[in-house]
């Protein structure tokens, strides 16, 4: 299968670590044997790494004989004769090997429902699975490094504690004293029901275990059930009334970003045995269902984690060395997937309709994935990948991100029925593979002195040492006979010690004579060996010029390869300069023109509410001057209405005083009552005790319409005066307020004060009660009018009872215009100090005829 080349772009190298290079997902393809050999087969394998698809027959009538053939291409291909040892050497022996040396590993089965995905992961009696080969391959190599049972323990965030020699022990005889230990036990004899599984004949062992580490296995078992987590070795009391229904775990992200399910049960375990069984526990409880499909079809996607915990000893070498930092926690996952199915020939109903529309949902959710991933390596894009769609895809999203390698097997089953299925698989595995995930960093243990295990068990003295070569060469000569002479007559110990001298010295002879013989043999076999490496040596020189023109071409090819790559790096940074330069005169362009879009705006707005202000401004002037208009004209009216009286009255005394006869002027009952009224005025209320009342004149406000707020300060003093203010519908206050404000159009206050000649003068000052935006009122003054009491000057002549003659002139003397002024009242004249239009007026008396 041709890959598509990926956008160019210079490799990101972090500082401190590996270069990042990235590996594709391994996918591999198995394909299932025929249930029955007559059947009709789509599937050929080609050769190891490829497939070809046969369209069948039916589906060639339904496509008008339209035939076609398909190749997928896969990293290697088993077909239907591979044995498990096969499969498990080439897919799983990797992985294993990378989780002893720290290295995290998934590993999922992807196929229809009775492909041979759970045969494959678990096996069968007498054939055992990836998995119970993976636990066999793990305790074998470390077997003798394991660390004793509760040394580690797992806590609720995804990481390790470690406990003393001392805790661990309390902890295992506590757990001993429980009635139904959760842990299994070495002790407990094998099940019968999966013994044939894990009896695996082939040793396999990983390479360069760490012999100053010490280890511990834990395991764990989930399922995914219509896109909910259940903890398939969790211990839910049972009881027969009321069932308590298995609860759902929710999943959390640990200090390092990695996904984990919170709350899972963590089993530690010793051997093969142990863990097949926790696992065998747990698959009692997974969901499986009879389909028209599969008599046994799993209905959820089971997780098994294999968790490896290392920590490494102490300088002694005699215990682990109790720093959590220094825990290396490594993890493989083996995820068997439910099988994708057509509802339509599952025959399912109710919830296995429900179940397969969400292992249909939750596998798409992972192809999308898939897609999007391939997309951003090989374009260059930088597109979310939807993880968190499914839990699935949530849980092993930390895989693809670069947290370890990822394997996939395609399990396939070559009957026609299968096609448009076996169709789909494929062309997600050609997806797949094209995915890159990040190569692991190495994970390094702290710098201690290795050998520390082996040099502690050798302090007591050398262990298994072979005796020296002098010591053998000794023991094989005789014994020395006795050699003290007691007697000077002893004639049979110094023989006896020659004799065996002699033999000593007749045996070293030999073994000298042995010992040139074999070194002359060793020298020929040394100068052939000699001979036969310098022919080996200059045989690998030839060879070596040979590899050194090569490696010299190709270090050419490098180097021009190197300078094409710097050139194409060098224009590209040149383009990112230019781009980023336009980039940022397109945001200066962008915030300058935001910037003068708001100042408009500002403009606008501040317009906006001068052309308020203003509009405002002209209608309070147009109506203020409206009224100042209509009180002038009123003033004036009024002001010529009196002059007019004035005149009226005049020409009216004229005629009076020509159509008098000469001899004597009659008395005007008018003006004598009126002269009487003035002298009542004057005189004190003793000396006019039967004067009859008089009736008080109210001054009538040019506004009656209006409501009114009379506000009369309580030190007001009630005057006697023949005008008094009147303003009806008005509301008296003695303190202004606002309640009384809101409900009235106008205002009036009366103020009073002393006057320059002693007599009291009262002031009313109107205006106008404007409501205001804050929802106040505010009061603004128009006019003032003033009432004044006043008393005759002595200057001025008053009046008596008796008729005066008419001046010659014919008109009237003072007198009468004094008491027509005084019937005129008050009058303030335009134009005074007061105001604009401020003017008071009281109606003339009209004479009786």
């Amino acid at each position: 299968m041709t890959r598509r080349a990926k956008t160019p772009r210079k490799p990101l190298v972090k500082k401190g670590s590996q270069t990042n290079f990235k590996d594709p997902v391994g996918v591999y393809c198995r394909v299932r044997p025929l249930s029955f050999p007559d059947q009709e087969c789509c599937i050929e394998v080609i050769n190891n790494t490829t497939v070809q698809l046969h369209t069948p027959e039916g589906y060639r009538l339904n496509r008008n004989g339209d035939y076609k053939e398909t190749q997928y291409s896969f990293k290697q291909v088993f077909g239907t004769h591979t044995t498990q040892k096969e499969l498990f050497d080439v897919v799983a022996n990797p992985l294993v090997d990378d989780l002893i040396h720290g290295k995290n590993g998934l590993l999922f089965t992807y196929g229809v429902t009775g492909s041979g995905k759970t045969h494959t992961m678990t096996g069968s009696t007498g054939e055992g699975g990836l998995l119970p080969r993976c636990l066999d391959m793990i305790f074998n190599s470390i077997g003798s490094f394991q660390a004793k049972r509760y040394v580690f323990k797992s806590n609720d965030r995804n990481s390790m504690d470690i406990q003393c020699e001392v805790d661990a022990l309390l902890e295992r005889q506590k757990r001993e004293a429980m009635p139904n230990p959760k842990t299994p036990s070495s002790k407990r004899q094998i099940d019968p029901e999966f013994a044939d599984m894990i009896n695996v004949q082939e040793f396999c062992k990983a390479g360069e275990v760490d012999e100053d580490s010490v280890y511990g296995v834990f395991v764990s078992y989930i399922e995914i059930y219509n896109n909910y987590i259940y903890d398939l070795l969790e211990e839910v009391p049972f009881d027969p009334i009321k069932p308590k229904l298995p609860q759902s775990k929710m999943l959390r992200e640990d200090k390092n970003h990695n996904m984990y399910v919170a709350g899972c049960t963590e089993v530690e375990v010793k051997s093969t045995e142990e863990a097949f069984e926790v696992f065998w526990r747990g698959q009692k409880k997974r969901r499986i269902a009879n389909t028209h499909l599969n008599r046994e079809s799993s209905r959820s996607h089971s997780v098994f984690n294999i968790k490896l915990v290392q920590a490494p000893l102490d300088a002694d070498g005699d215990n682990v060395l109790q720093e959590k930092e220094q825990i290396i926690i490594s993890q493989l996952s083996l995820v068997d997937l439910a099988g994708s199915e057509r509802t339509n020939r599952t025959k399912a109903e109710g919830n296995r309709l429900r179940e397969a529309g969400n292992i249909n949902q939750s596998l798409m959710t992972l192809r999308t994935c898939m897609e999007v991933l391939r997309e951003n390596q090989m374009y260059g894009t930088n597109k979310m990948v939807p993880y968190r769609d499914s839990k699935l895809t949530h849980l092993f999203k930390n895989y693809f991100d670069g947290e370890g390698k990822v394997r996939m097997i395609v399990c396939v089953n070559p009957k026609a029925e299968d096609y448009e299925e076996s169709l789909q698989v494929m062309r997600f595995a050609e997806v797949t593979q094209e995915v890159e995930v990040a190569r692991p960093v190495d994970k390094v243990i702290c710098g201690l002195t290795p050998g520390r295990r082996y040099r502690n068990q050798a302090r007591g003295g050398p262990v298994g040492d072979e005796p020296l070569v002098a010591e053998v060469v000794l023991q094989s000569f005789p014994p020395l006979p006795s050699c003290e002479i007691l007697d000077i007559n002893d004639e049979q110990t110094l023989p006896r010690l020659i004799e065996a001298l002699e033999k000593r010295h007749h045996l070293r002879q030999m073994m000298i004579d042995e010992f040139n013989k074999q070194s002359n043999t060793f020298k020929t076999l040394l100068q052939e060996f000699d001979n036969a490496v310098l022919n080996k040596e200059n045989y690998a020189q030839g060879k070596l010029n040979e590899k050194e023109k090569v490696i010299s071409g190709q270090k050419l090819e490098i180097e021009r390869l190197e300078k094409k790559n710097k050139t194409l790096e060098y224009k590209i940074e040149i383009l990112e300069k230019t781009t980023t330069i336009y980039e940022e005169d397109k945001r200066n362009l962008q915030q300058e023109l935001e910037a003068q879009n708001q100042k408009l705006q500002r403009q606008f707005s501040d317009k906006r509410r001068l052309e308020a202000r203003l509009q405002g401004m002209v209608t309070e002037t147009t109506m203020k001057w409206q009224k100042e208009c209509e009180r002038r004209v009123a003033a004036t009216q009024l002001e010529m209405q009196n002059k007019l009286w004035v005149k009226d009255e005049k020409l009216k005394q004229l005629k009076a005083i020509v159509t008098e006869p000469k001899t004597e002027k009659p008395e005007r009952p008018s003006r004598e009552r009126d002269r009487e009224k003035v002298t009542q005025r004057s005189v004190s209320p003793s000396s006019v005790p039967n004067a009859p009342p008089i009736r008080l004149r109210h001054r009538r406000s040019r506004s009656a319409g209006d409501r009114w707020v009379d506000h009369k300060p309580a030190s007001n003093v009630q005057t006697e005066t023949v005008m008094q203010p009147h303003v009806p519908h008005a509301i008296t206050v003695s303190v202004a307020n606002e309640k009384a404000l809101a409900k009235c159009e106008k205002y009036m206050l009366t103020h009073q004060e002393l006057a320059s000649d002693g007599e009291i003068e009262t002031k009313l000052i109107k205006g106008d009660v404007y409501k205001t935006r804050g929802g106040g009122q505010s009061v603004q003054f128009t006019e003032i009018e003033t009432l004044k009491q006043e008393s005759p000057s002595g200057s001025r002549k008053r009046r008596s009872s008796t008729v005066t003659p008419a001046q010659p002139d014919g008109t009237e003397s003072e007198w009468t215009d004094v008491e027509t002024r005084c019937s005129v009242a008050v009058e303030m004249r335009a134009g005074s100090q007061l105001g604009p239009g401020y003017q008071h007026h009281a109606q003339p008396k009209r004479k009786k005829p």
